[in-house]
C-alpha cells in the first residue's frame, strides 16, 4: 500500500504495537489535525454501548476535535465505571501529549467485549504514537485498528471547492459483528475542506444512511461501532456554494460506500459479495425490510456459499420479512438469470444457468415484489465454515 497517496493537508497519523494484541501486531492508532477541526460522529444504536462510544459522543457534541486515538485487541465494552474511567483517561493522556484539551480527543476501541483495557500498555503506547506522527502514517493507522480483518481498508477522493483542491481519506475496520445501525465496525474520515460542523454532521448522517447502514455480514450490531469525520479547513476554500456542498457530499458518499463494500468483501470467512436489490415494494420501509431480511438469512447466505440457486429460501425470507407481498407477484433473478416469475420457478435449465453464475465472487440478487415503485438494497456476503471457525476461536 503506497502511503504517500493517502495524505490530507494538516493531518498526521501513526500506528504502534503497544502489546494489547497477543501476536505483537500494531494495536494502537492516532490521527491528528494540525489545527482545530470541525467534527461529527454517528454511533451504534445497540443499547449496550462501549465506554469509548459514550466518551466520543460527549466530546464530539461540541462539533470540534483535534485527534482520534484508537486501540484494537480490547473493546472496553461491558466494563462498568472502570472502563468509562479508562476511556476518559485515554483521552486525557493523549491530550496532554498533544497539548490540546481532553474534550478535543475522540476515543475508539475494538476487540473482545468484557475484558478490561490494559491501561499500562495504553499509557506507554500514547507517547510512542505521538513520536511517530507522520503525514504518511494513515496506512499504519489503518493496519493498527484491525481485528479479524484480513486487509486494511482505505479509500480516498479528490475534489474542488471555492477554486481550491481538497482531499477526503477514509479508513475502516470490520469483518464480523457487522450490521451497522447507527452502527465490530469503526470508520474514521479526514478531510481538509472548510465546512461548518452542522453541515458536516448533516452530510455524515445522510451518507451513512445509504452506505454503512446498508451492509450486513452476520446480522449483529456491535457495541462499539462509530463513524467519525474531521474537517480541518486547511484547503482554505471559504464558504461552500450549493454546488460545492453537493460535490463534498458526493465525495464523502463515495468514500463511505467504498469502505462499506470492502468491509463486506472482507466478511469473516466470506468468499462472495452479494448485492440484494429489492424493487416493486409498496413503501420505502417495505423495500428495506425485505432486502435486509434476505441479506441476513443464514439459509440464503449458505446457499450462495454452496452455489445453489435455492430460490425457495429467498421466498421464505421475503414471506417473514414483514413487507407487504403476495408470492404470485414475486420475481427473482441472480445475475440477470430469471429464476422465479409470478411466484413460480422457471425450471431446471434456469437454475443450472444461475448455478454457473453463482461461481463468481460478486453477485446481484434482484427481487421484484410487484407491489409498488419503491426500491432499496443491502450488500451482504455468503456464510461459510470459516465464519464458524473464526468466531469459535475468537478469544483463544
Amino acid at each position: 500500500m503506497t502511503s504517500n497517496i493517502y495524505q490530507v493537508q494538516g493531518v498526521t497519523a501513526a500506528g504502534v504495537a503497544a502489546g494489547l494484541k497477543k501476536d505483537g501486531a500494531l494495536d494502537m492508532a492516532l490521527i491528528c489535525s494540525a489545527r482545530p477541526a470541525a467534527a461529527a460522529g454517528v454511533f451504534t444504536r445497540n443499547r449496550v454501548q462501549a465506554a469509548p462510544v459514550i466518551v466520543s459522543r460527549e466530546h464530539v457534541s461540541n462539533g470540534r476535535a483535534g485527534a482520534v486515538v484508537v486501540n484494537s485487541g480490547c473493546a472496553n465494552a461491558c466494563t462498568g465505571p472502570e472502563g468509562l474511567a479508562h476511556a476518559r483517561k485515554t483521552a486525557e493522556l493523549t491530550a496532554r501529549e498533544l497539548g490540546i484539551a481532553p474534550e478535543d480527543v475522540l476515543v475508539a476501541s475494538t476487540g473482545v467485549i468484557g475484558a478490561p483495557l490494559d491501561m499500562d500498555r495504553v499509557s506507554d503506547g500514547i507517547p510512542e504514537l505521538v513520536k511517530g506522527l507522520s503525514p504518511d502514517g494513515i496506512s499504519r493507522a489503518a493496519e493498527a485498528i484491525l481485528t479479524t480483518d484480513t486487509f486494511p481498508k482505505i479509500s480516498r477522493f479528490r475534489g474542488r471547492a471555492g477554486g481550491r483542491s481538497y482531499g477526503i481519506i477514509g479508513i475502516a475496520k470490520g469483518a464480523g459483528m457487522i450490521m451497522p445501525d447507527m452502527a465490530t465496525m469503526l470508520c474514521f474520515v479526514l478531510t481538509d475542506i472548510e465546512i461548518g460542523a452542522p453541515a458536516l454532521r448533516a452530510a455524515l448522517a445522510d451518507c451513512v444512511s445509504d452506505t454503512f447502514n446498508r451492509i450486513t455480514v452476520d446480522g449483529d450490531t456491535s457495541t462499539n461501532d462509530m463513524v467519525l469525520v474531521l474537517a480541518n479547513g486547511s484547503a482554505g476554500n471559504g464558504p461552500l456554494s450549493k454546488a460545492d456542498t453537493a460535490g463534498f457530499r458526493a465525495g464523502l458518499r463515495n468514500v463511505l460506500e467504498d469502505l462499506a463494500r470492502l468491509i463486506v468483501r472482507d466478511g469473516e470467512g466470506a468468499t462472495k459479495l452479494i448485492h440484494v436489490e429489492v424493487a416493486g415494494a409498496a413503501s420505502p420501509s417495505d423495500a428495506e425490510r425485505a432486502a435486509r431480511c434476505v441479506a441476513n438469512s443464514s439459509l440464503v447466505k449458505t446457499a450462495f456459499y454452496g452455489e445453489d440457486p435455492n430460490w425457495g429460501r429467498i421466498m421464505a425470507a421475503l414471506g417473514r420479512s414483514g413487507a407487504a407481498m403476495e408470492e404470485t407477484t414475486v420475481s427473482i433473478w441472480i445475475n440477470g438469470i430469471l429464476l422465479v416469475e409470478g411466484g413460480i420457478g422457471k425450471g431446471a435449465a434456469a437454475e443450472a444457468d444461475a448455478a454457473r453464475e453463482m461461481k463468481g465472487k460478486e453477485l446481484t440478487l434482484a427481487i421484484d415484489l410487484g407491489r409498488g415503485d419503491h426500491r432499496d438494497r443491502v450488500t451482504t456476503c455468503d456464510l461459510t465454515h470459516d465464519y464458524i471457525s473464526i468466531n469459535a476461536d475468537y478469544r483463544s
